[in-house]
């Protein structure tokens, strides 16, 4: 068996939703699953032990950030992500690709790979398929991602080709540089905003027989019916019992339309972003806290939650922290989001497994507001 594979547990046989156990090196974890994002080795503002709390299973850190600091040779000292950050669940890296592409005028790509000046310094740098592989092998996440270009919204159709078909050919350099037995290496789906190049990345890393597969340069300022209909057209040519990873998407309407398309894993920094700006996400859609009719509001800031944020204080307790500055209304926030997430996860998966996901999906949407 691969060091990382799913189990489908059950299928909803009117959509395409998936609940399975994702099986790692530190153990299986529910599917659907949100992985929230710990970019630098860190959740903003929540220690290991609050992200267990939040029912967090897998998370997120960024070999783009990690490569220029503290550098891979520093992590691996340590022992490794795991050790280093004290985290013994499962850990994800991506392949720093979407990071260095997102540089801009600060960046160069060649067949090679991508030479950039560093947003820190200033030094020149350089990322390759080969590179990237080794970075992550030396971080020694559980999952490590194949190095691939994002194509940016909007792009014209033969730059979609050529960068399409130059992703294609680094994930084939990435599987050959990749030596570690004990991590799973997953190829990222590219094709930009049209249907034949989707599926033609889609059948061709499909075709490297690897253990997952990430769909990638979604959610990047396209309308979000052009995003489903890209997953459509993705999904259906994947491998059904490899795990499906939509990169980049964290918001609950995405979640939820994402899973009916087959999509087993997600991450975003929505939740935690969102809440280092003030707002709290709940069932019924988003509450900017620092508003002023929540000066003397009393409830919880979602009635039922069992988080600690929800457990210890009120809404207006909460604004009161953020009108005054308080790094604590961040982390209660930041809390209450990532365990509104998995909870929410949890109730998609339910939903599934009960053979309710038509009825769950249409309530929900019904009513969530954005």
């Amino acid at each position: 068996m691969p060091s990382v594979y799913i189990e489908i547990v059950k299928e909803c046989p009117v959509t395409g939703a998936r609940a399975g156990i994702l099986h790692t090196p530190r153990g299986g974890f529910p599917t659907p699953l949100f992985m929230p994002v710990g970019t630098r080795a860190a959740v903003k503002t929540l220690s290991p032990e609050e992200l267990k709390e939040a029912g967090a299973e897998v998370i997120l850190a960024n070999t783009y950030h990690l490569f220029l600091r503290p550098g891979e040779g520093t992590v691996e000292n340590a022992g490794g992500l795991h050790r280093f950050m004290n985290w013994d669940r499962g850990i994800l890296t991506d392949s720093g690709g979407f990071q260095v592409f997102s540089l801009g005028a600060l960046r160069k790509i060649t067949e090679e790979g991508v030479a950039f000046r560093s947003h820190i310094d200033g030094s020149r740098q350089a990322l390759t398929p080969e590179g990237a592989t080794k970075i992550q092998e030396a971080l020694g996440a559980d999952i490590i991602m194949a190095f691939d270009e994002c194509i940016p919204y909007p792009a014209d159709y033969a730059y979609a080709l050529s960068s399409t078909e130059r992703t294609g050919r680094w994930a084939l350099r990435c599987v050959k540089a990749k030596t570690r037995g004990d991590q799973a290496l997953f190829a990222i789906v590219q094709g930009g905003v049209y249907n034949d190049l989707r599926r033609m990345s889609a059948e061709y890393m499909a075709a490297l027989d690897l253990p997952g597969y990430g769909i990638g340069g979604l959610s990047v300022g396209e309308p979000k019916g052009v995003m489903y209909e890209m997953l459509g057209a993705v999904t259906g040519c994947l491998p059904k019992e490899k795990p499906r990873y939509l990169m980049g998407v964290g918001t609950p309407d995405c979640l939820v339309e994402g899973v009916a398309l087959g999509v087993d894993m997600f991450d975003c920094v929505f939740p935690t972003r969102v809440a280092r700006n003030g707002t709290a996400m709940t069932y019924r859609g988003r509450l900017p806290l620092r508003n002023a009719c929540y000066a003397e509001d009393f409830l919880p800031i979602e009635e039922g939650c069992g988080c600690y944020a929800c457990r210890s204080y009120s809404r207006a307790y909460i604004r009161h922290l953020l009108k005054t500055g308080e790094i604590f209304a961040l982390r209660l926030l930041s809390l209450h989001n990532l365990y509104f997430i998995a909870r929410f996860m949890r109730d998609v998966r339910s939903a599934i497994i009960k053979g309710d996901f038509p009825n769950f999906r249409k309530n929900f949407l019904e009513n969530w507001q954005y």
